[in-house]
This record gives structure tokens, sequence and C-alpha cells, in this order.
């Protein structure tokens, strides 16, 4: 499930309960707009206050494709997610550039955080049973 606040300040009292239970947390800026990306902090601090410790984040910039009117650098957004240890790229719904990469990216993060888990198992991801009991490894 996909939820877009668009990062209004209205939403933010009920963002909080969104983000519990949450696998991967998607935070998006415009790279057009520093306030934009000067906030992004403030949602990470967010989603460390409400969500599971082990939350995946992806941090995306979007509108790569106004170039003239950039005002986030790449390098900047890069350096400030390596700062917090977390995956960085930038997109423009308009054209489509790299918005099917960073969900796939999201999910494959996700994936491979449970494979490592012992037995493939965590709360919040149930076993399928065949019916003649025996497990067999997919999600339900």
């Amino acid at each position: 499930m996909q939820w877009d606040t668009a990062g209004q300040e209205r939403f933010r009292t009920i963002t909080s309960s969104y983000y519990r239970g949450a696998h991967g947390i998607i935070i998006v800026y415009d790279v057009t707009d520093q306030a934009s990306f000067n906030n992004v902090k403030q949602w990470l601090n967010e989603i460390d206050r409400y969500a599971s410790g082990n939350v995946n984040k992806l941090l995306v910039g979007n509108k790569c494709d106004l170039t003239a009117k950039k005002v986030v650098s790449y390098e900047t957004a890069k350096a400030f997610a390596d700062e917090l240890g977390i995956p960085f790229m930038e997109t423009s719904a308009k054209n489509a550039t790299n918005v099917e990469q960073a969900f796939m990216a999201m999910a494959g993060d996700i994936k491979n955080r449970y494979l490592l888990l012992p037995d493939g198992k965590s709360a919040g991801v149930k076993q399928c049973e065949a019916a003649n009991g025996a497990d067999t490894r997919t999600t339900c």
C-alpha cells in the first residue's frame, strides 16, 4: 500500500499511524525546492519516532527533469543520505525516470531484509502452509 501526503503539515497528525507496521517508507522531496529538502530531516525524525526500528527507508529527489530550476544537487542529497545510511536516487514523475526503479529498489530491500531473518519468519509476515501441512515458504 502507498500513502502520499505530499509533505503537507495538515497530515502530520495522521501519518504517525501509517508508520506503524510499515515495511518500507519512501521519503520524497522536490529538487527544485530547498525547503522541501530541508524538511526531510523532520520527516525522518517522525519515521524514527513512530515506525519500527528496522523499517526500510529510501530518499528520493523528484523533478530531476527540471535541471534549470534545480536547487538541491545530486551530490548534496547523496552525501546526506550516505550520512544517514539510507539509499538515494533521483526521479522524474513527469517523464517516468527512475520511478519504477525506486519502487523496485524498495521492494527488493524489504525482500532481502526478510530473507536474512531466521527461518524467513517475522512479525507481520505469515507463512502459508500447503494442504499437507508442509511449509511452502511463500507469504500470504
